[in-house]
């Protein structure tokens, strides 16, 4: 590892100890050397490595534990990849979407409760179907409904990667009601809490695809003429 500048301390300790963990020296899970071990090998006073190690856990690569020492938590910045996703295609955008609904669907209908079912039902009655005058409330609600589609699958990893994705998925649901790509139904809405309800997997992800399908048969047309 390279001495730090003197100039741009923090900066340059941050890119130097981030460079560190993205090449795999720390792999995830591991403790990172102590403050005192870390400023010598960056030739910058310990105060300039806490402030580094400050930003990076603000960035999610590194968490602290109270009285045991700062671990890698990510070699991936979040904040990048989410740039990395908005910056791709609606297209690749919504094929993502709908990947995570289907499966989320699948075993929400495996994994369901009759609590579970009730809410998505009431969060579709809340939601509504679209009027210009709420138009914010619409979006925020449309997004509610199909997070709680995911969290009924249960799966915590599906739950978080769909979280993590849910600014693009705002997005998308946004170019609906404004008209640029066909906004699903209630009745399509419905028809996949029914889905879920019925307990049959296979129904509920092919009920969950079909819902999306109109945005992509929309986009194609779109992207050929």
């Amino acid at each position: 590892m390279q001495p730090a500048a003197r100039t741009n301390l923090a900066d340059t300790a941050i890119d130097n100890i981030r460079a560190e963990i993205v090449s795999n020296r720390w792999p995830v899970g591991d403790r990172i050397p102590n403050e005192a071990a870390l400023a010598d090998m960056l030739g910058v006073s310990r105060g300039t490595v806490r402030e580094a190690v400050r930003v990076l856990v603000a960035q999610g690569f590194l968490e602290t534990k109270q009285g045991s020492g700062t671990y890698v938590r990510s070699i991936i910045n979040p904040d990048e990849s989410l740039l990395r996703i908005r910056r791709t295609g609606l297209r690749d955008q919504v094929e993502a979407r709908c990947a995570l609904e289907v499966e989320a669907a699948r075993l929400a209908a495996l994994r369901h409760t009759p609590e579970g079912v009730a809410d998505l039902r009431q969060l579709l009655a809340d939601r509504g179907e679209y009027a210009t005058a709420r138009h914010d409330y619409y979006v925020e609600h449309d997004l509610a409904f199909h997070k709680a589609v995911v969290a009924a699958s249960c799966n915590l990893a599906l739950i978080e990667v769909y979280e993590f994705f849910s600014v693009s998925t705002q997005e998308i649901i946004r170019a609906t009601v404004t008209g640029e790509l066909p906004e699903p139904d209630m009745a399509a809405h419905a028809a996949i809490i029914d889905a879920i309800e019925s307990g049959d997997p296979d129904k509920a992800a092919s009920t969950a695809r079909a819902f999306m399908a109109p945005l992509l048969i929309e986009l194609d047309r779109l992207l050929a003429s």
